[in-house]
């Protein structure tokens, strides 16, 4: 294992994904069994392969999936997670690449999950974000994951949660999670991330829209980017005025989102930022607020489980004579839905 991190393999980051559905007890494609302790180690050891394979194993919805998060959880808790949202165009890519850089000077080890929209006609990731992250593919202290979105809403992938997990217990100090840019859908990242930052640019929409979007309201840094830009000036008094109404941030004790100024083509601004993010970390710490985040974001990823293995027991019963049953009691007046729900959830 390197001091700095995993390698990465050019075919080893990563891979265009499917959608879940049913696997052999070997696997896609009759892929060899899964040894999850050996998995887990290697990762651990900075392999990239092995990293890569657990996050093929967490998007294929593998059976070892259980296992997989079963051996991670004692290694889980230490990365820091920062989200990067805003709509298309404003250089969210652009400024991952530049806070990857800014954390390597520091000497830190950093993933990315960059979110890419999923291609309706393979189902995989589009990549865009990848392509234009090469200049740290050399980097064996930076590991670059693409994931398809495959129509999640949020922003994210359905597996981002549990690739997460992956790269923290690699060992990853810094996790960079990059939203696919769809605009109102984004919010889901704020669940997700111990600091949020929401990007605007100049000419793409005033703070006004931003906050009718509702995506001010989930920033914990605000970042005008391509602040060299004519409007730049305007885009942060109407941030500063939006701010100005009220919302969650104006309660006692509570973060008030900073405005920050970047270039992130040239870098400008960026150390500031990444002060910006240190700052807010400190107070996650001092307030307590980061353990409450992070609990809040377990029960969430708990109920999400939850509701998924649900949905796979009514798949079973979906057409099934008892549901057929309940279905004509509804009809004929003699029950009601939801004394017929009721029933049927007494019965999985």
């Amino acid at each position: 294992m390197t001091p700095e991190g995993p390698a990465i393999p050019a075919d080893a980051v990563d891979t265009a994904v499917r959608a879940p559905g049913p696997v052999s007890p070997q696997g896609r494609r009759g892929r060899r069994a899964v040894d999850v302790p050996d998995l887990v180690a290697r990762a651990r050891d900075g392999e990239a392969r092995a990293v890569a394979r657990l996050i093929s194993l967490v998007e294929d919805a593998s059976p070892a999936l259980r296992e997989v998060a079963a051996a991670l959880a004692p290694h889980t808790g230490h990365a820091r997670v920062i989200g990067l949202t805003g709509a298309p165009g404003v250089g969210k890519s652009t400024t991952t690449t530049a806070l990857v850089r800014a954390y390597r000077t520091r000497g830190l080890r950093v993933g990315v999950l960059a979110v890419d929209p999923s291609s309706p006609f393979s189902g995989g990731a589009l990549l865009g974000d990848r392509v234009r992250m090469q200049d740290h593919a050399g980097d064996d202290g930076v590991y670059i994951r693409s994931m398809a979105s495959r129509g999640h809403l949020g922003g994210l992938a359905w597996a981002t949660p549990q690739a997460l997990r992956v790269l923290d217990a690699a060992g990853c100090d810094v996790v960079l999670v990059e939203t696919v840019g769809v605009g109102q859908s984004e919010l889901e990242v704020a669940s997700l991330a111990d600091t949020t930052l929401v990007l605007l640019a100049p000419g793409m929409g005033d703070g006004i829209q931003a906050a009718k979007a509702g995506i001010l309201e989930v920033a914990d840094v605000l970042v005008v980017n391509k602040a060299d830009r004519d409007g730049a000036d305007q885009a942060v008094r109407d941030l500063r005025y939006t701010l100005s109404l009220g919302g969650r941030h104006d309660l006692t004790g509570a973060w008030r989102p900073p405005i920050r100024r970047t270039v992130a083509a040239t870098g400008t601004g960026i150390d500031a930022l990444v002060d910006t993010i240190a700052g807010h970390r400190e107070w996650l710490a001092s307030s307590g607020e980061g353990h409450r985040r992070r609990a809040v974001r377990a029960a969430r990823e708990i109920e999400a489980i939850a509701v998924a293995a649900l949905r796979a027991r009514m798949g079973d019963v979906r057409g099934s004579a008892a549901l057929d049953a309940l279905a004509e009691q509804v009809v004929a007046g003699e029950s009601d839905p939801f004394r017929a729900a009721d029933t049927l959830l007494g019965q999985l």
